[in-house]
């Protein structure tokens, strides 16, 4: 690499974040696994990103899952390139051929129906968790001190989990940001921790409203992220139960959905 740096000139090596596609599969008992979706992702946590994906697309309940493998070496070239999710019950490949999946790395699926047909799949979300101004204030340097592979890169997406006290509990990172929550969902699913009720999730970058419909099927009720809403986000948080949190930065934020979760009494002085 050519780096340029004002008036100098270095030939050095970097680090480069990697990228690679992943097709998702599924199957139940004695069932031809189904192809539900390809998508770029940081290799990596691969189980989970599979399991995470069928979860929050509303695929899949999460007990269910029994095992993941990756492909046939005998019948593909690229058997790490390839997660069979097997499950305890028959597949239904036609919810695939309904949702007409298309996923890439930058803006993850597209071409929802839309979000009353996401709303059928999201169980109400509780009152809970209240957040204080402190904790929310300390979470984006928490999340950018744990992202070790973006110290490396600086290519890469994070979704953090945190319990209401600011503690960090899980981190994942992915060149894609539905991928990372993918991730970081499906880890709790094969924990069998689901829903989330009780956590705070964190996003690098900003909340699209794919990113808010995750979330919400997954149970979390407090998202934030360092950067904007899209209106669609906001849209889909309000009518999902969401306490959306966008531009967490320095000292302040923006909540732009179900502000009842963020304990804000030491501002208003109310009791």
């Amino acid at each position: 690499m050519v780096a340029v740096r004002g008036e100098t000139l270095e030939v050095r090596p970097d680090r480069i974040v990697g990228e690679a596609p992943l097709e998702i599969r599924a199957a139940g008992p004695g069932q031809k696994p189904v192809a539900v979706a390809v998508t770029m992702r940081t290799p990596g946590h691969e189980a989970e990103l599979a399991v995470g994906f069928l979860r929050t697309e509303g695929l899949i309940q999460g007990p269910e899952v029994v095992s993941t493998a990756a492909g046939d070496p005998a019948s593909l070239s690229q058997p790490d390139d390839t997660i069979v999710v097997r499950l305890s019950r028959a597949f239904d490949a036609g919810a695939v051929a309904e949702r007409h999946f298309v996923a890439t790395a930058s803006c993850g699926i597209c071409g929802k129906a839309s979000i009353d047909e996401i709303a059928v799949r999201c169980d109400p979300l509780p009152d809970g968790p209240t957040v204080t101004r402190a904790v929310l204030l300390a979470l984006p340097d928490l999340l950018r001190t744990a992202q070790r592979a973006f110290d490396q890169t600086g290519g890469l997406h994070a979704a953090a989990m945190f319990s209401p006290r600011g503690e960090l509990l899980v981190i994942r990172e992915d060149v894609g940001r539905h991928n990372a929550l993918d991730k970081l969902v499906g880890s709790q699913v094969l924990a069998g921790a689901l829903p989330l009720h009780d956590r705070i999730v964190m996003v690098s970058g900003r909340v699209s409203f794919e990113i808010v419909q995750k979330a919400a099927v997954a149970g979390i009720a407090v998202l934030c992220a360092v950067s904007a809403p899209s209106d669609l986000a906001v849209e889909t948080a309000q009518r999902l139960g969401v306490t959306l949190v966008g531009f967490l930065r320095g000292d302040g934020f923006n909540v732009y959905a179900h502000d009842r979760r963020i304990d804000l009494r030491d501002l208003t002085g109310w009791a």
